[in-house]
């Protein structure tokens, strides 16, 4: 309840801004479409011209007038020039009205002026519709009134908070989520369809007024700078393409439900179940699963304070699919090791979920949904699903990921044995990206320092700037050589081709693989985590044997190819139990 006492007050100020609009941009139709009938009549300017009112940001003008005119043979007068009271600066409106107003009363000409029969001592010089003004106050009446009302509907029309305390959730806590009371999990893209729709709508609201307004600077002022305002439309016109997208996706897919098998997917057994699309049955569609477990969480202080996401570990395989009552039906399992955080129902600063996403490239309009599922350390499996079809479905990511590991090591024999190459400018596109946020951190600290004399905020800016752009020329322009000589198993980092360290293993003393994720990045919604893979000893000392996998199914696939080509096969180790080795990696590089 506090909640939505919460929201509702931070909403009704947006939801009075849109109001008062609305009441000023019908009063504003309704008054000229009474004046229709109003007679013009020829009045007699006593003074006319135009206020200039400076405010912080820009100056507004105010055109004004007094004047006397004649109805019925009663002399009246009127002072009112126009349907909407009060200044503005949208256009140059005010300024010539008052500039024509203020020539009249010099010059002492009349002018005419419309009257209400009915009524003759109302009266308006001008009592045309100013559109342009319409327009602006319909921003605000769409956007500030659309935001309050949105948020009053969903603060009032959201369910009831549960208390995850109560005994009925202990033994089964994802039951606080109403979006989790069954196994069938709707996916965001309805919502995400409406929330394109209203961004679109939003941004354009915004924007369009733009060229309009630049019109003047850059024609009359050769004010050509100002012709970057125009990009602002431009991105409407994007959002307004990319929400158009969101819906065809949504028309043809339809809700496409997700069914967990086992419910809820856990953690040390099993995340599983079926999808269904509304679409017919293509043998050749191939669709992509991806599993994330995310840890989101608020960093920043302040004004400052945002919402991040990092994924923790991630897995991916390409679904089985087979007809379906609805067309398609997508069939799935992935294996979750222990240890890793369940879903939570409390979203505080920091907090933990799991994203099921799917995407497939289709003739048409491509497939592209996410899930967020509730996972719980139950160790519980499958019952339903057939295991040919989870088979089949991992064995064909597991020739994808073949092919993924084969573009990422290069396989050499030479005179002294096998030879793993990882070469110089494999992670080329996130390191130019970071070296441009990197060079931007450090140009922005030169700025402060040298312009601003800021040198501590300088220093700050250009450290982390400098620190962020060595480390990604680090990852562009360094090399990994692992390789078997003899009985021993040898790594050698180069930078440039210069070697800057060297590791070395004795195949014999070889116990197990270790992973790491060791490098994360992230587009939109979209997570990859980036795993290294380590050769451990019976002294727990590790080498570096392979970097840069995506997800877990490229790091297994690697340490099958890294365990065929140098001959490292697990075992145990004396004073190793089998909790330290067990989990960490899949040992067996058959399946």
């Amino acid at each position: 309840m506090k909640g939505r006492i919460f929201v509702s007050l931070f909403a009704l100020p947006f939801f009075a801004v849109g109001v008062w609009m609305l009441w000023s941009v019908s009063s504003t139709i309704h008054d000229a479409w009474q004046m229709r009938d109003w007679v013009p009549v020829e009045a007699s300017l006593i003074r006319g011209g135009y206020d200039t009112n400076s405010g912080s940001d820009a100056d507004t003008y105010t055109a004004f007038a007094e004047y006397t005119y004649s109805y019925g043979g009663s002399r009246y007068s009127g002072d009112r020039v126009s349907l909407s009271s009060g200044g503005d600066n949208i256009g140059d409106y005010q300024q010539r009205t008052g500039r024509r107003l203020q020539l009249a009363a010099a010059n002492g000409s009349p002018i005419t002026v419309f009257v209400d029969p009915d009524a003759p001592e109302d009266s308006i010089i001008d009592r045309n519709v100013r559109w342009g003004l319409i327009g602006f106050k319909s921003i605000f009446l769409l956007v500030f009134g659309g935001v309050g009302l949105g948020l009053l509907i969903f603060a009032w029309r959201a369910p009831a908070e549960k208390d995850p305390s109560l005994p009925e959730y202990q033994e089964s806590p994802w039951l606080v989520n109403d979006k989790w009371q069954t196994p069938t999990i709707y996916s965001s893209a309805k919502n995400a369809m409406w929330g394109a729709w209203a961004f679109a709508a939003f941004w354009n609201l915004i924007s369009a007024p733009l060229p309009f307004l630049l019109y003047e600077e850059i024609t009359r002022k050769e004010n050509y700078i100002a012709l970057i305002g125009l990009l602002f439309p431009l991105i409407g016109v994007g959002m307004l393409v990319w929400a158009i997208r969101r819906t065809l996706e949504w028309r043809r897919f339809g809700p496409a439900p997700v069914t967990l098998d086992p419910f809820p997917g856990s953690i040390g057994g099993h995340v599983g179940g079926t999808i269904e699309l509304n679409m017919p049955f293509d043998p050749a569609a191939r669709f992509q699963l991806t599993l994330n477990n995310l840890h989101s969480y608020v960093s920043g202080s302040g004004k400052n304070r945002s919402r991040k996401e990092e994924a923790e570990w991630q897995d991916k395989l390409i679904a089985f699919a087979e007809p379906g009552a609805r067309g398609t039906r997508l069939i799935f399992r992935f294996d979750i090791p222990e240890g890793l955080d369940a879903s939570d129902t409390e979203h505080d600063d920091s907090y933990h979920k799991w994203r099921l996403d799917l995407s497939a490239k289709l003739a048409g309009t491509d497939i592209d949904r996410s899930y967020e599922i509730p996972v719980y350390p139950t160790a519980t499996q499958s019952k339903h699903l057939a295991d040919r079809a989870v088979q089949k479905g991992r064995s064909e990511q597991d020739l994808v990921d073949e092919q993924s590991i084969g573009e990422i090591i290069r396989r050499q024999n030479t005179g002294y044995g096998k030879q793993l190459v990882y070469p110089m400018g494999r992670h080329i596109g996130p390191s130019l990206g970071g070296i441009i946020v990197g060079g931007i951190f450090a140009a922005a600290g030169w700025w402060l320092i040298v312009e601003e004399g800021q040198s501590i905020f300088g220093g700050i800016f250009g450290g982390v700037g400098l620190l962020v752009g060595i480390f990604c020329l680090y990852l562009m322009l360094n090399s990994l050589q692992v390789s078997k000589q003899a009985a021993d198993i040898i790594s050698v980092r180069r930078v440039l081709g210069i070697p800057v360290s060297r590791r070395t293993m004795r195949q014999d003393s070889f116990v197990r693989f270790r992973k790491k994720s060791t490098m994360k990045s992230q587009s939109g919604g979209k997570h990859t985590v980036y795993y290294t893979i380590y050769g451990v000893d019976s002294q727990d000392n590790k080498i570096v044997l392979g970097e840069g996998f995506r997800g877990e199914n490229e790091a297994r696939a690697a340490m099958r190819v890294i365990a065929t080509e140098l001959g490292l096969r697990e075992r145990s180790a004396p004073g190793l139990s089998r909790q330290m080795m067990g989990l960490e990696t899949t040992a067996n590089y058959s399946n």
